[in-house]
């Protein structure tokens, strides 16, 4: 593992945003959902999300999720994902989204 400094972190744009989209996608190589979430101040933003395992489409409306929004826009299959969904994998490799414990302002940075 390598050693960052604060000062790496800082660049990392980890933002919390509200889900309030989701649909399927069934050009993905593996199974996803297009999601798009509400960043308030940064703006509305898809992505592509591999959480087809322990996420049903309802149960991820309104949700708080946290994005790294300053990565360039990917191409994947026909779609262009605008952030990156946090989360962590379980012990079959399925990701298990990161949590907002509480709800904060869309857009609020991860300390």
């Amino acid at each position: 593992m390598e050693t960052i400094t604060w000062h790496d972190f800082e660049k990392v744009e980890l933002r919390a945003g509200t889900i309030l989209e989701v649909a399927d996608f069934p050009e993905a190589n593996k199974p996803a959902y297009k999601v798009k979430a509400d960043f308030g101040p940064f703006g509305i933003k898809w992505s592509s999300a591999q959480i087809t395992k322990h996420y049903t489409k309802e149960e991820l409306i309104g949700r708080q999720i946290v994005g790294v929004i300053n990565f360039p826009k990917k191409q994947i299959a026909t779609f262009m994902s605008e952030f990156l969904i946090t989360g962590f994998a379980d012990d079959n490799g399925d990701i298990v989204l990161t949590s907002v414990e509480q709800k904060v302002p869309n857009g609020s940075k991860l300390m």
